[in-house]
């Protein structure tokens, strides 16, 4: 028995088998809420009409007044109750309903997990037993419970699905139907109330019901309908021995430029819409092409002889981009294909796009090409079963008459002729002195180089008529007998017929070598300039930098005048000064609408300059103007291709900077404010104490002033004066740090010597503490600091203060500067006190933290350390707590940049 026969009848088996079983329809929804319950329940009331056995089994209404509208007057089984850990559940029964045995079954939500205690574990189960006994089921199931979809599902909405139904169930069906519902009605339903009560409603909109989730699962249900029914047309086929068909979506438009290619892109269009099926329009360009597209790959923009296109091929080109473009506007998508096999590179590109279906125009066959099998048609047809091939007969087509035209179909450009004579004429005065002076007697080899350096410089139809030319030379003037084209010995003959025949496959060859060069050379200058845009940009450190890195590799690469605006940066100014009123319009449209505009588009195209937008997703961060050379009419593929690629990098590097200084704003920003809300709670929090001892004092002095004796007045005085000091420098660090946020939550530095410094900060301390003493040692080295003078002084001063009242009586506090391993400037403060635990020395930079020996200890917290760190970290340094010299006392180590 064949395979064919074998399929065949596996597959009638498998019908009969389903027909002596019940029959499955599954009602499939994307998510819960769509209405799967709805209309599975509307289906059977319609078949109860027509006087169908419809029995309801279990229906899950869900306190939904239209669905239990839908319930009433429809047969329906009591319910079993199972009693599990005390509780009464309700399951359907399905001993009734089997021995009931309806026609069809009502059975909702296939996936349930029975009660305990149940004959199955799961739904499905007793679906099976009832489709095994012959009555035919109607359930309702929702995509993201299918077995074989349960990771796929994870993956999109981070929820794993416990409850799944095993994929062979779907192989009883007998109809599937999706029941569909747009993410935005669904989730309107979601938030009346529809689908789950009002708290599980809120719950469900921050999880699974996302729009992004739903829509996901839309395309997966879709998708699986799609494959059933594609899986049951391929069955039912085979089962009538009629051979199968793949049901495949994309659409390849295969266009040459040689004529109505925009003509061929619509009407591709159009049957790829119908079929509801994304498309693609491809070229192959086989590098037979005129100089000019060779060079126009190299950007130059040159507008030389030597770089200078036919007007054949000028057309082409021209023809090719205005199809692209239109193919764009239509929703398609478009490449250009490198091959020397038009062929196999749309075979290629098929395969590599899924596709199923090639629309190509009707080409121009030529007799010799069509008697041995070689057009395209007949390629494609030959090589290309599988897929569909529509052919699309133009009107020029029809109305096209012969014309005069190389070997390929083209005309040859203008400088090629002159080539082709040439090199036919100087190998014959070549071969004639070599056989004259140097008695060479094999000349062929000199006709051969000619052809190849013919190739190697032009087209493959320019080869071949070189090679013939230089045959018919070759025949003519040395080949016995001579200046005839007559080949009198039978040697002769193979001589000169092996001759064209090894011209023809080196012309060939070096044909192909030469387009294989021009693709490299290409995808080099392509990945060579990225390459350098990329190396400047990475290099750029603000908007400013992007758009001056960005102007010179453009106006380098793409030899163009350059202008851009990203934001309320803009450059370079004389090119911004040469922009027309007209071209401000179309640089803010191109702004505000995110589309290209200007020269070399259809919109407000009577600009000089050609307007491409940065973007950054859907948002529009600026635009790039180029003025090319009036000389250049057109943009190359390959020109056109990088500028937008080029402009796509700017985009990402112009939002790379933006996002740096947005989070180094946030930084500053939150350094400021963790200091100005620091200042702002130790002053409040320290307030209480000199206030407190000031108006005792005062109030003491005020009731019993007369009676106390001279010393004790004095003391009281004394107490307020030292208080009132206390309570001066607390207001004055909170005037500096109010001063610093109406900066614009900014540093005012300036450059300050750190001798000047410590000094201020010392001289400062010993008029609140003159018993105090202090011994500075300073690297001859050091350089100024650029900091804020006031904020520094005062960090100095938290901590030398904090060290004084730490430091034993009679003792000197130490204070080293000196250049750190790390490149910044260390300030030590050494005391000579108790010392700080190891696991306390970073809890004193902590907010309110008391400790008896540390920066909070009984005598108060003055500003503290945490003040300190505040400061010093919106310098961008640090501070850190070390032990002393010989583990005596405590180090307090400020850090700060030097540049």
């Amino acid at each position: 028995m064949s395979a064919a026969n074998t399929e065949q009848a596996d597959a009638l088996m498998g019908a009969l088998r389903r027909q002596a079983a019940g029959r499955l329809t599954v009602f499939l929804g994307a998510a819960p809420g769509v209405g799967k319950t709805y209309a599975m329940l509307s289906r059977a009331r319609e078949l109860h009409r027509q006087g169908i056995d419809v029995v309801i089994g279990i229906v899950e209404t869900h306190g939904r007044a239209e669905t239990l509208a839908l319930v009433e007057g429809l047969p329906q089984l009591a319910r079993k109750r199972v009693e599990y850990q005390g509780r009464q559940l309700e399951e359907m029964d399905l001993d009734g309903l089997l021995a009931r045995k309806p026609a069809i079954a009502l059975v909702d939500e296939l996936a349930h997990r029975n009660a305990p205690g149940s004959r199955h574990e799961r739904r499905w189960q007793d679906v099976e037993e009832l489709l095994d006994a012959g009555i035919d089921v109607y359930t309702t199931v929702n995509i993201q419970h299918l077995e074989s979809l349960n990771d796929v599902v994870h993956q999109i909405t981070g929820i794993r699905v416990s409850e799944t139904v095993p994929d062979a169930v779907f192989e009883r069906l007998r109809d599937i139907r999706l029941v569909d519902l747009p993410a935005r009605e669904l989730i309107e339903r979601l938030n009346q109330g529809k689908v789950y009560l009002p708290e599980q409603a809120a719950q469900a909109l921050q999880a699974f019901f996302s729009p992004s989730n739903l829509t996901a699962l839309r395309e997966l249900a879709m998708q699986t309908v799609s494959e059933h029914v594609d899986a049951d047309l391929r069955e039912t086929r085979t089962a009538r021995g009629l051979g199968s068909i793949a049901l495949q979506r994309h659409v390849l438009i295969a266009i040459d430029g040689q004529g109505q290619s925009e003509y061929l892109v619509r009407a591709g269009s159009r049957i790829a819409e119908r079929r509801g099926a994304p498309w693609t329009v491809v070229t192959v360009d086989t590098g037979d092409s005129a100089d000019a597209t060779v060079h126009g790959a190299d950007l130059a923009g040159e507008a030389t002889p030597r770089h200078a296109t036919a007007r054949a091929e000028q057309q082409r080109q021209m023809e090719l981009d205005k199809a692209f473009a239109l193919a764009r506007n239509l929703g398609g998508e478009t490449e250009v294909l490198h091959n020397t096999d038009v062929v196999q590179a749309l075979l290629d590109a098929a395969a590599a796009r899924g596709a199923r279906a090639i629309v190509i125009g009707r080409t121009r066959e030529r007799p010799v090409a069509r008697i041995f099998n070689r057009t395209l048609t007949q390629q494609l047809l030959q090589r290309g079963a599988r897929y569909e091939l529509t052919i699309v007969s133009t009107p020029r087509a029809r109305q096209r008459g012969r014309r005069f035209q190389d070997l390929a179909g083209e005309r040859l450009a203008p400088r090629e002729p002159a080539l082709i004579l040439t090199a036919t004429l100087v190998s014959v005065a070549v071969a004639a002195l070599a056989e004259r002076f140097l008695g060479l007697q094999e000349l062929s080899p000199v006709f051969l180089v000619a052809v190849m350096l013919v190739a190697s410089r032009t087209r493959m139809v320019a080869a071949v008529i070189t090679a013939v030319l230089c045959f018919g030379a070759f025949d003519f003037f040395f080949i016995e007998p001579r200046l005839t084209f007559v080949i009198s010995a039978p040697r002769g003959v193979a001589t000169v017929l092996l001759f064209l025949a090894a011209a023809l496959i080196a012309g060939r060859l070096a044909s192909r070598l030469r387009m294989q060069v021009t693709a490299l050379r290409a995808a080099n200058t392509h990945a060579t300039a990225m390459q350098k845009l990329a190396r400047q940009l990475s290099k750029a450190a603000d908007l400013g930098q992007v758009i001056a890195a960005s102007a010179a590799v453009l106006e380098s690469t793409l030899h163009a005048e350059v202008w851009m605006r990203i934001g309320d940066a803009s450059g370079p100014e004389a090119a911004h000064r040469a922009l027309t009123e007209k071209d401000d319009g179309a640089a803010a449209w191109t702004q505000r609408q995110g589309q290209p505009s200007g020269r070399y588009t259809d919109t407000l195209s009577e600009s000089s300059w050609w307007f491409l937008p940065l973007q950054d997703g859907a948002q529009t961060l600026g635009v790039v103007a180029l003025r090319f050379p009036p000389a250049m009419a057109r943009l190359s593929f390959e020109q056109r291709r990088l500028a937008e690629s080029m402009t796509e990098d700017i985009a990402q590097a112009a939002s790379r900077t933006r996002l740096v200084a947005e989070l180094e704003a946030a930084r500053v920003s939150g350094e400021t404010e963790r200091l100005r809300s620091a200042l702002l709670s130790s002053v409040s929090h320290d307030l209480r104490s000199p206030l407190a001892s000031m108006i005792g004092s005062a109030d003491s002095l005020a009731q019993f002033g007369k009676d106390m004796g001279e010393a004790d007045r004095a003391e009281l005085l004394d107490t307020i004066r030292v208080e009132g000091q206390r309570l001066d420098r607390y207001i004055q660090n909170l005037l500096d740090m109010t001063r610093l946020g109406q900066q614009g939550l900014t540093l005012a530095r300036d450059w300050i010597g750190v001798d000047e410094l410590i000094g201020s900060a010392a001289r400062r301390l010993q008029r609140y503490l003159p018993d105090t003493r202090v011994q500075t040692q300073l690297a001859p080295d050091l350089g100024p600091l650029h900091v804020h003078p006031a904020l520094i002084e005062q960090a100095l001063f938290n901590v030398m203060e904090n060290a004084a009242k730490f430091s034993p009586p009679g003792q000197a506090i130490r204070v080293l500067a000196r250049r750190l391993d790390d490149g910044m400037l260390g300030i030590d403060t050494i005391d000579q006190g108790p010392g700080i635990p190891e696991d306390e020395r970073r809890r004193i930079f902590d907010m309110f933290y008391s400790v008896e020996r540390g920066d909070r200890g009984k005598h108060g917290t003055g500003l503290g350390l945490t003040i300190v760190q505040g400061i010093v970290g919106a310098h961008m340094g640090r501070v850190e707590a070390l032990p002393g010299p010989d583990g005596v006392g405590t180090t307090i180590r400020i850090a700060l940049p030097l540049d």
